[in-house]
């Protein structure tokens, strides 16, 4: 591990705050102004939509509309921001419910969507790809659809890297997202735009938090092996990131990825965690789970990166202006029923 790396890893550390530390703060971003949009924003209890949120309410806006599925999260989040509200609508809804996300549309009219719903753990998802499809397709398409109807102006979706070159059914699931979005950007007036990064530092469910976890309980960290990296970018500048791409006026391509330095040995971020902590602590390499690659990618062999305005922001352009014409055909005819193997040879045909 070099010099440049070592820094890399703890400055994450002191960005996420999930380590108490002198160099500790909580970084202050520049406020935006949203003061003419209704914004909605799915998966609003989630790692990247609260801090969206969080970082929105001390933006002009003329209205939040924040859901989310998940019932005590989205409680905790309206008391977080309990005096910071004001025209804030908090709404437990599924989008994959056509009647109540057409209502919601209906009702609150947004403007601007970032769409950051989705089942995002690659092991999870191997093992309940019907869920998969569901939400991180069939949900996009309807709420894409819907927006389309509503006259949206922008909709900012949430991809990832794991989408690039996919193995898995999360990332399999993510391109053809991608994939229906640029094709609606062709002919429709709402702007779809895709946001792609890798890991968010310390989110939940990732690999920070498992490995305090497992230092806190006496455990050793299990790493899945030795060679394995990931590209990270604290929460906090992702989503300052995200939100700047939604103010930009023009730009040659849809999809967007952040300068997230280089990807990161698990093994060497395991090594520099355990630095923070006293007493002796054992790593454990394991094995690959399922639906994972040793490394991850943030463009495909057809696309390439372009700098923007941003030092941070890059745009990623397609070499070639064919993209494949996604039909639902076979993705509405899965049903709890298929096997995973079925589905994910159904789910392979898309890509």
């Amino acid at each position: 591990m070099n010099n440049s790396t070592l820094n890399h890893i703890k400055q994450l550390i002191a960005d996420s705050g999930l380590i108490h530390s002198k160099t500790n703060s909580k970084k202050k971003y520049p406020n935006l102004d949203f003061s003419n949009d209704t914004i909605l924003i799915t998966g609003a209890a989630g790692s990247i939509g609260a801090e969206l949120t969080k970082q929105l309410v001390d933006c002009n806006y003329k209205k939040l509309i924040l859901v989310d599925i998940a019932e005590s999260p989205l409680y905790e989040l309206q008391k977080e921001l309990e005096n910071k509200s004001q025209h804030v609508e908090f709404i437990l809804l599924n989008i994959t419910e056509k009647e109540s996300l057409n209502y919601l549309f209906k009702t609150h009219k947004p403007t601007l969507i970032f769409h950051t719903a989705a089942y995002k753990h690659v092991p999870l998802m191997e093992s309940n790809p019907y869920e998969a499809v569901k939400l991180n397709i069939i949900g996009t398409k309807l709420l894409a659809d819907l927006s389309i109807t509503h006259s949206v102006k922008k909709f900012i979706f949430i991809s990832t890297d794991k989408a690039v070159n996919p193995i898995s059914v999360m990332g399999m699931t993510k391109r053809i997202a991608e994939y229906y979005l640029l094709n609606l950007n062709i002919e429709e007036k709402t702007k779809f735009i895709i946001t792609r990064f890798g890991n968010i530092f310390g989110s939940n469910g990732s690999v920070v938090p498992l490995f305090i976890s497992q230092i806190n309980s006496g455990k050793p960290l299990t790493v899945t092996n030795k060679n394995i990296s990931r590209y990270f970018i604290c929460k906090g500048e992702a989503c300052n990131l995200i939100l700047k791409i939604a103010t930009f006026k023009n730009f040659e391509s849809s999809i967007f990825t952040f300068n997230m330095g280089n990807p990161i040995k698990i093994l060497d971020l395991a090594k520099v965690l355990i630095t923070f902590f006293d007493g002796e602590i054992d790593i454990k390499i394991t094995n690959i789970r399922p639906g994972e690659k040793l490394h991850e990618d943030i463009i495909s062999i057809d696309e390439t990166l372009v700098a923007t305005a941003h030092k941070e922001i890059m745009q990623v352009k397609r070499k070639k202006d064919i993209l494949p014409n996604i039909s639902f055909d076979a993705l509405f005819k899965i049903t709890p029923y298929n096997s995973n193997s079925e589905i994910k040879k159904i789910l392979k045909t898309y890509l």
